[in-house]
């Protein structure tokens, strides 16, 4: 996982200075109010991988899908249920945001963030809007059973090991399994094969099972 910004300077080369700064120094820090999942490692590897999937569409404007790889999980601040509507007022509202890009910009942005959620049932309304949300959905097994794990034990405290154990199961089979509700948008995105990978994982429940205990105990 990219987790540094040092590791993310030759890929945002090309976007303005300026606009770099700003997400650096106004946005990336209210990354770390939010739970372990959601916090400055996560909002990085979203903007990472929006703009690595980016390359499958240069007509695209690299500085829109970089603050709204930015501004996707804002809305944490206000709870998980609508965080994608209010991630997407957050932007829309933002002064620098106002002055750096057009109505019709912005409009296109908000779209795009509001349709990162991977529960939506339809798929997201622009190119900008795939992009956020498969990048938002990099599948590497191991970060999402930590993230599941960190999630429960931030949310669900009066949950016991086995607890724990069996939302994460629920989660990963609802979501992940071969009949979850996930989408994959984007046809070049690595996120075909590493999905196919989970599917074994969660399908071997000694494998899933060793790899829950070993996470749970380093995190709780």
């Amino acid at each position: 996982m990219i987790s540094s910004f040092e590791t993310l300077i030759p890929i945002i080369k090309g976007i303005k200075p300026d606009i770099i700064d700003y997400i650096e120094r106004e946005i990336i820090p209210r990354y770390d109010s939010f739970d372990k999942a959601h916090r400055r490692d996560h909002v990085r590897m979203v903007i990472a991988q929006s703009l690595k999937l980016a390359d499958g569409l240069p007509e695209l404007d690299p500085e829109m899908i970089y603050c709204i790889a930015a501004f996707h999980d804002l809305g944490l601040v206000n709870g998980r249920e609508n965080h994608h509507i209010d991630s997407g007022k957050i932007l829309e509202t933002d002064s620098f945001i106002r002055k750096h890009f057009t109505a019709d910009m912005i409009a296109v942005m908000k779209q795009a963030v509001e349709d990162h959620r991977a529960s939506g049932k339809t798929a997201p309304r622009s190119d900008y809007g795939k992009i956020v949300a498969d990048a938002d959905r990099f599948i590497d097994a191991e970060t999402i059973i930590r993230r599941t794990v960190q999630y429960g034990l931030a949310n669900y405290p009066e949950l016991d090991r086995e607890g724990h154990y069996q939302r994460t199961l629920s989660h990963l089979t609802d979501k992940y399994g071969p009949d979850g509700y996930l989408r994959v948008w984007l046809p070049w995105s690595d996120n075909t094969a590493r999905l196919r990978k989970l599917h074994a994982i969660i399908a071997d429940s000694d494998l899933l099972r060793d790899i829950f205990d070993r996470i749970f105990d380093s995190e709780a």
